[in-house]
């Protein structure tokens, strides 16, 4: 009896039950600004938390990545769930010599993603989650033009009904613009040029957050060694998009968050792990 119940409660309540005494832990899905306000309560009574929380995924596409595989997979991943996913892709950053090729593909295959009803099963981005949340993406991506973003496919407020925003495309960003260093939350997806492998990895790396990245190249060596040793996150994926597994540790690090959930990791982040000696 009551080892699981769920509670529909507005935000001002959940103090009170973090705070109550038959809360031994808690854990979030959520923003930044939501994790910190619960870790910080947590914190304040000494109860263990685990912070699952937004990100900005780089995707390192190399110059000899399977371009046509990996626009197909980034694409898939920055439209995951209307682009409201912590794991969506954010950021995408192309070597020099294959950029505009990866360009096109890339826009080839974000005009091939139908807005509309979602209840239509060949629509594939829904609304966003709410009007305001609609209008401050679209702001971002006005003010990333005013920093010098060019602006390929979208980018506009469609007529009528609904937080509706249509799959967005930015070109020529770099790294002080706002859709480089801000999560953005919906179909917006920006292109960075990097000069090689090595400024790939530094752009990728140049953020405060740290969820999930991806690596796309056809030596699966290098794409290794770059996801163990280079890339700073909770999780990298090698040619595939960044996706969660029951039989694997999920979670972040820096504004990302901390703690792990699933796998072995996260069973463990919720128990009390109890040393026995006996002499």
């Amino acid at each position: 009896e009551n080892i699981f119940k769920t509670l529909l409660i507005p935000s001002l309540k959940v103090k009170q039950v973090i705070e109550h005494p038959f809360v031994k832990a808690v854990t979030i899905t959520g923003s930044t600004p939501a994790g910190k306000s619960v870790a910080a309560i947590a914190g304040n009574v000494l109860k263990k938390s685990v912070l699952e929380l937004g990100g900005s995924d780089p995707y390192v596409i190399l110059e000899d990545a399977d371009l046509i595989e990996a626009a197909k997979a980034c694409v898939t991943s920055r439209l995951i769930n209307g682009g409201q996913s912590c794991i969506a892709a954010k950021r995408f950053i192309v070597v020099e010599k294959i950029f505009e090729q990866f360009q096109d593909l890339f826009v080839e295959q974000m005009k091939l993603r139908k807005m509309g009803n979602p209840f239509d099963e060949s629509v594939v981005i829904g609304p966003q989650a709410r009007i305001d949340l609609r209008n401050e993406l679209h702001t971002q991506v006005e003010h990333s033009i005013q920093q010098g973003a060019e602006l390929l496919l979208g980018g506009f407020i469609p007529e009528g009904k609904g937080a509706f925003y249509p799959p967005t495309v930015l070109t020529n960003v770099n790294e002080n613009n706002i859709v480089f260093t801000e999560e953005i939350f919906g179909p917006v997806a920006p292109l960075i040029k990097a000069r090689d492998e090595d400024d790939a990895i530094r752009l990728a790396n140049k953020t405060v957050f740290g969820l999930g990245a991806a690596v796309f190249t056809k030596d699966l060596d290098k794409g290794e060694r770059i996801a163990k040793e280079k890339i700073v996150a909770g999780s990298c994926f090698v040619n595939s998009f960044v996706k969660s597994d029951p039989r694997l540790p999920f979670g972040g690090i820096n504004h990302s968050g901390y703690g792990r959930e699933l796998g072995l990791f996260g069973i463990r982040e919720f128990v009390n792990i109890k040393t026995i000696f006996m002499g």
